[in-house]
């Protein structure tokens, strides 16, 4: 519904009369004679009572699209033979459409001229611009939803709310209209129709899930604050202490030209008389953020480059302000980092050297990490290209500050568009950087150097780094350093750290690149030497590289066999869990695959197949694929199918190769398997005929390859 009555029947009207044309259109070709006259005599009637109105018709109020401007003369209507008239409307239907595209590019024009005026930020042209572009063409959806934008930016909200109906008309699944009211009933406090509106767009795409959630945030955090601010005011105005003592203490450190003294000494009394939401909002609605700006005493001390002691105090004095003023509470962090020279200190006060400003930077910033809210203030306000070289810095400190700045990081991990900043100085300082504290494993803070690395393996998660880094060929150099000198250092860090480097190692060779190629042999020979650690969670990280880094190198693979890789598979397979048999198997199917050496070991160690078999009746899909890919490829050996003649091997075969698996190797390797079995050992078919197979088997040919 429309806000202007008079509007709303206006179009009605119009759009009726639109729907009544288009029926006696569509009637005058029937294919009942007796129709066609009916609906010939009604059309003639309403353009003859048309030409009798008193009223001028040939267009809308507001903006109204020109239906037909031609007055018909309808003297001798009567005499009229329908194949003419039709030919009239026909003529009238084509001018109708040429004036419609005549308009509709004037109406493009002016939008294009509205939407200039708008970027540069002349509004009031933009809404000229735009109006006039839809007294061209009424119903042109983006031109209602272009001026809405334009009144809100001119705080017009009712305006905005009445173009974004308009636009509804024209489209009632506009969720550009829908958002834009939501930002008009937003800002005239109006939360339960805003929440309506965001509803509406995820009801029409449920794709828009992210969208809806932003906005609805927006108008709880807003309608949150309005009640906040109702409260404080309520409690000043009561004479409550606590709040007439905030008021006043701003109002001294509003006195121009004190000491940086003077002023530490109120910001710290400051600090104390904040102690909940009353005080912060009190904080707020006085202006208490404005210290930094209006101050200029205050603000030459925080932003100098080089700061004296009392410099130094004053900024540390700030910080406790901020961090009392910000804890849980949304619109004060949000304001804190609308003011630029907080933005700017942010970075310097990190790098600044001085353990007790980096404290409680530190401190600060972890508010805003720790929240869902505070981390999108971050990435919406600061520039952060540089956060994950600042705060990768503190491995190096052996203080609480490493343990903030890695809880930081793996925060700010879960931000999209932090990894995105965060791709901009990879190479060229994050990189070095990271290679340097790898290599310097023995003398940084080892349990923020592994939370450093796990940090960075997550981050590999994003393409663009993970292809940077499996590039570095530093960073491969200090992973196998940091590797070597586990066998130096055993103590309980600097096992987590070996734990994480080789995660680290597993995620960069999803990668596969001449860099990796060529640390091939030195990153299995590493991860064999690994195998004979006690801790379970490396020797299994170690196999699971293995199974990763082989494929990429045949000569890896060579030395890996002659130092007794299957067997060591086969034992670890006899007593691993889950995660450490798929890379098992996994390693033991790349070894076979071309190796004879791999083949032969592995019919030696796992007599008459045992551990294969069991293998190949597990749940794990891929572990039945590698486990039916490994004995099809060790049936060359001689003897190996002689060996299966008393097993189950050809029913479980079978089963697989005729099964439904997701996995369609697992057919595929089941197949030509149980064809090798048959070639190598010609008595299975025996049992393949007792369980009626032999059309599987048939069917199941175009897999086995060479045989």
């Amino acid at each position: 519904m429309l806000a202007d009555p008079d509007q709303e029947e206006d179009f009605q009207r119009f759009l009726r009369r639109v729907d009544d044309i288009a029926k006696l259109v569509q009637g005058l070709n029937p294919t009942d004679p007796a129709v066609k006259e009916q609906t010939t005599a009604e059309t003639v009637k309403r353009l003859h009572d048309q030409e009798n109105s008193k009223e001028e018709e040939s267009k809308t109020v507001v903006n109204r699209t020109v239906i037909n401007t031609r007055a018909s003369d309808t003297a001798n209507a009567e005499a009229w033979n329908a194949d003419g008239f039709l030919a009239i409307l026909e003529k009238d239907a084509k001018e109708r459409a040429k004036r419609r595209k005549r308009n509709e590019h004037l109406a493009n024009a002016l939008k294009e001229k509205g939407n200039d005026a708008f970027r540069k930020g002349d509004y009031v042209i933009a809404v000229q611009r735009y109006t006039e572009g839809l007294e061209k063409l009424k119903d042109k959806q983006e031109l209602y939803t272009n001026r809405a934008q334009a009144y809100l930016k001119m705080h017009e909200y009712e305006k905005a709310i009445g173009d974004c109906e308009w636009a509804l008309k024209c489209n009632e699944k506009c969720i550009k209209a829908y958002f834009l009211m939501g930002k008009a009933h937003l800002a005239l406090k109006h939360y339960s129709e805003s929440r309506q509106c965001y509803e509406k767009i995820l009801e029409i795409d449920p794709q828009k899930e992210s969208l809806f959630k932003d906005c609805m945030n927006e108008v709880n955090l807003e309608e949150k604050r309005m009640k906040e601010e109702e409260r404080a005011m309520k409690e000043l105005q009561s004479g409550k202490l606590a709040a007439l003592s905030i008021k006043e203490l701003l109002q001294k450190l509003d006195r121009p030209d004190q000491s940086i003294l003077y002023y530490m000494g109120g910001i710290r009394l400051l600090t104390g008389a904040v102690k909940d939401c009353t005080e912060q909002t009190l904080f707020r609605t006085n202006n208490g953020f404005s210290i930094l700006k209006d101050n200029e005493v205050v603000r030459r001390g925080f932003c100098a480059e080089r700061k004296n002691t009392a410099e130094v105090d004053l900024s540390v004095s700030l910080l406790f302000l901020w961090q009392a003023v910000c804890a849980g509470n949304e619109e004060n962090q949000r304001l804190l980092l609308t003011y630029p020279d907080v933005n700017a200190q942010l970075p310097k006060l990190l790098s600044s050297g001085v353990p007790e400003i980096q404290k409680e930077t530190l401190a600060l910033i972890s508010l805003y990490s720790e929240t869902e809210n505070g981390r999108r203030l971050l990435v919406r306000h600061q520039d952060l290209t540089k956060w994950l070289q600042i705060l990768m810095t503190f491995v190096n400190s052996s203080d609480a500050r490493a343990s903030s700045a890695m809880n930081i990081l793996s925060d700010l991990t879960e931000e999209e568009r932090f990894k995105i900043q965060s791709r901009v100085l990879l190479s060229t300082g994050v990189l070095p950087l990271f290679a340097q504290l790898l290599a310097s494993a023995k003398l940084v803070n080892q349990a923020a150097l592994a939370r450093c690395i796990g940090i960075m393996g997550n981050l590999c998660a994003d393409v663009a780094i993970r292809m940077q880094m499996a590039e570095c060929k530093e960073c491969w150099q200090a992973c196998l350093k940091l590797v070597d000198e586990c066998f130096d250092v055993s103590t309980p860090k600097y096992q987590e750290c070996l734990f994480a480097v080789l995660g680290l190692m597993m995620n960069l060779l999803l990668e596969s690149n001449v860099i990796i190629q060529h640390f091939a042999v030195d990153i299995s020979g590493r991860c064999m030497s690994l195998l004979r650690e006690k801790d379970g969670r490396i020797v299994t990280r170690a196999i699971g590289v293995l199974s990763r880094i082989l494929p990429v190198s045949s000569s890896a693979v060579e030395e890996v066999v002659k130092g007794g890789v299957v067997k060591k598979m086969i034992k670890f397979l006899k007593a691993g869990g889950q995660i450490t048999s798929n890379y098992c198997i996994k390693t033991l199917s790349i070894c076979t695959r071309s190796n004879r050496q791999a083949q032969e070991d592995l019919v030696k160690s796992d007599k008459n197949f045992s551990v294969l078999l069991k293998l190949l009746e597990s749940e794990n899909e891929m572990t039945v694929g590698n486990a039916a890919f490994c004995l099809g490829q060790c049936l060359v050996v001689p003897g190996a199918a002689t060996s299966l003649l008393n097993s189950n091997v050809v029913m479980i075969l079978l089963k697989h190769a005729g099964g439904d698996a997701t996995r369609t190797s697992v057919q595929e390797n089941a197949a030509i398997a149980l064809g090798k079995l048959c070639v190598a050992e010609p008595r299975h078919i025996v049992q393949l005929r007792k369980l009626n197979g032999l059309a599987i088997l048939n069917s199941s040919m175009k897999y086995v390859h060479g045989i």
